[in-house]
């Protein structure tokens, strides 16, 4: 059952996972990035204008920090163009804004999303991103163990396929925060 959205504007932040140029040019499902970057470019407009806080989050990764674990299925990306980890010109990043910069899955782990967090008294976080099933389920995963709560916008976020994005949706992040449409997000902004 899913309950009015309140927010409180003091205590809530954007996070937005991996809208950068080599991961966008992906295929994704099933919603294309197109509309992921629309989606959360309207979030972060929304953010920013009642001086809210938004986070930008990238993976940059080069030939030595590349994690190359022994798995069934390998993902290998390759040699990466220079602009790989450029974030989106959709979301900025625009004055006030912050940066994270990661080198493995989630946003947590190994950089300073917590501390920035926490120094700015965040206990909510809306995310956002691709991969669904990766970046974002990774990152919330982390804000779930340390008792962030979490709004999941869903049509601002996607995966390699709809069936990966749905398991998420449907098992992972409805027991760990709420799960919305980026139109109740703007709405409780209002």
């Amino acid at each position: 059952m899913e309950d009015s959205l309140k927010l409180d504007m003091e205590s809530t932040a954007l996070v937005v996972i991996d809208l950068q140029k080599g991961i966008v040019r992906m295929p994704v499902a099933p919603n294309d990035a197109k509309t992921v970057i629309a989606n959360a470019a309207a979030l972060a407009g929304a953010f920013r204008k009642r001086g809210m806080q938004v986070f930008l989050v990238r993976v940059m990764l080069n030939e030595k920090e590349r994690l190359e674990p022994v798995a069934d299925q390998q993902s290998s990306l390759g040699d990466l163009p220079k602009d790989w980890s450029e974030i989106v010109p959709e979301l900025g990043p625009e004055e006030g804004d912050v940066v994270i910069t990661k080198k493995q899955w989630g946003a947590f782990y190994g950089t300073e999303l917590g501390l920035q967090l926490r120094r700015r008294g965040i206990r909510t976080i809306v995310l956002s991103g691709i991969s669904t099933n990766i970046g974002v389920e990774s990152t919330a995963r982390f804000a779930y163990e340390h008792a962030y709560q979490q709004i999941f916008a869903k049509d601002a976020m996607a995966a390699r396929s709809e069936e990966e994005h749905n398991h998420s949706i449907k098992f992972i992040f409805g027991r760990i925060g709420r799960v919305r449409k980026t139109a109740e997000i703007l709405e409780a902004l209002r």
